[in-house]
């Protein structure tokens, strides 16, 4: 019987639901030494950061590659003619409609008036297809993603667009190692490691202009499409609440060494629940970003992000709808962590925040 079956039958949890789950761990308790409830998971073959998952499709950067065919363009003036306007402009130039209104300092709602002049900027520029992701794109080109959100002034909730056009900065030629030969796209995929950051403003797939986001649950046997959005989260439910109890091991900001915690880490005994700390919806559970491991991360309605890393077995999958209290994961040692421990950050938007500030007081 796998960990998660023998705490299901310890509680007598049916599906994982909130409400038990949430009363074997006092509601706003702060971080405290507690006892595992459950034996730990036995170990797994190939290593310590071994991660048990909910089967899943692969991540839609991973289900839909992209091929690096930008066209690229020369910078040129443009007159208005009758009819026109800043969507059908871009089309016909081969640009971005956000990248002309930048160069020509144009505010919402974009309107144009026939003759006047515009500066079509020039550069490389990729036509977004259905399913495609940002992390996809950036990797097909061989820059980084956040280079790419900065050019194209890409705003939350960063949902690209079927049709979309978007500017990929930096040089058009080929790159090449030192070895002298050039990269192709299974090198410059290899070159790349996901962050937090990445997943949250570029790891949706790009939808349609009227594409609605998934309304069905998805189920073991019925998973949610690599490439179908998720539904939007449902409304919080209160404050947040601590999404386990232990010893405070790191807190948000920079450390004594110097490096920066996006987060707080909270040490677990191997095999802790890790509860959802309010209502929320799943955009991402895997193992992809080395650092944390296995990981799970839910957006809130009220524009909120949490990330729980370190864990040792993920109990949900993306487009999963979750309750305040609900078990997403058990603690683990996974990705960099040297001893178990949660790994627990809160963002708004792509921004992270203390989550001290928004979890009751000790």
């Amino acid at each position: 019987m796998g960990a998660r079956a023998r705490y299901a039958a310890r509680i007598g949890l049916v599906g994982l639901g909130g409400a038990s789950l949430a009363a074997c761990i006092p509601q706003g308790a702060g971080p405290r030494a507690v006892e595992p409830r459950y034996a730990a998971p036995a170990a797994q073959p190939g290593g310590p950061d071994q991660v048990r998952e909910v089967a899943a499709p692969p991540p839609a950067w991973e289900a839909r590659r992209v091929s690096a065919a930008a066209r690229t363009i020369a910078s040129t003036r443009y007159t208005v003619q009758p009819g026109d306007t800043l969507a059908r402009i871009a089309e016909r130039n081969g640009a971005s409609a956000r990248a002309i209104a930048r160069a020509n300092a144009m505010v919402s709602p974009f309107m144009v008036h026939p003759g006047q002049q515009l500066t079509i900027p020039g550069g490389r520029y990729h036509l977004v297809r259905g399913g495609e992701t940002g992390i996809a794109i950036a990797r097909a080109y061989g820059v980084p993603w956040q280079q790419v959100l900065a050019a194209n002034a890409l705003t939350d909730p960063y949902i690209l667009r079927t049709g979309q056009r978007i500017l990929i900065p930096g040089d058009p030629a080929p790159v090449t190692y030192a070895s002298g030969g050039p990269s192709n796209a299974a090198t410059r995929a290899a070159r790349f490691s996901l962050n937090i950051e990445d997943i949250v403003t570029g790891g949706e797939p790009a939808v349609a202009a009227n594409a609605q986001p998934a309304r069905t649950q998805p189920t073991p046997t019925r998973p949610l499409a690599s490439t179908a959005a998720v539904a939007a989260p449902p409304p919080v439910r209160g404050g947040f609440q601590w999404p386990a109890t232990g010893n405070l091991l790191a807190r948000f900001g920079k450390g004594q060494s110097g490096e920066r915690n996006d987060g707080i880490k909270i040490a677990l005994p191997m095999g802790t629940p890790v509860l959802a700390a309010n209502d929320g919806v799943v955009i991402y559970a895997g193992s992809e970003v080395p650092a944390l491991g296995g990981l799970v991360m839910l957006r809130h309605s009220n524009g909120l992000i949490t990330v729980y890393g370190h864990a040792s077995e993920l109990l949900v999958q993306r487009g999963q709808t979750v309750k305040r209290g609900q078990a997403v994961a058990f603690s683990g040692d996974s990705g960099f962590a040297p001893r178990p421990q949660l790994h627990f950050e809160m963002r708004q938007g792509r921004d992270p925040i203390d989550p001290l500030t928004r979890l009751p007081q000790i």
